[in-house]
């Protein structure tokens, strides 16, 4: 028995999309890649959201991605 013998895939991958949101959050600052690689993360957490029926969540993290995206088109 390993550690997913518990965990569903989409659990795994909701933990996962959520790691990349934090990681890449903390690294905004070191360049616009960060930034970027943010709004994707929050795509997955949308995705995740959706598929595990969470909705309002999904929307939010949506909305999310769109303000990191916007201001990844604006940084310097």
């Amino acid at each position: 028995m390993g550690f997913t013998s518990g965990v569903s895939k989409l659990t795994l991958f909701g933990l996962f999309a959520v790691t990349a949101m934090v990681v890449c959050y903390a690294l905004e600052r070191r360049g616009r890649i960060y930034i970027l690689a943010f709004s994707g993360a929050c795509i997955l957490g949308s995705i995740y959201g959706f598929l595990q029926g969470a909705w309002p969540f999904g929307a939010v993290e949506l909305v999310w991605a769109a303000i990191a995206f916007l201001r990844w088109k604006k940084a310097n």
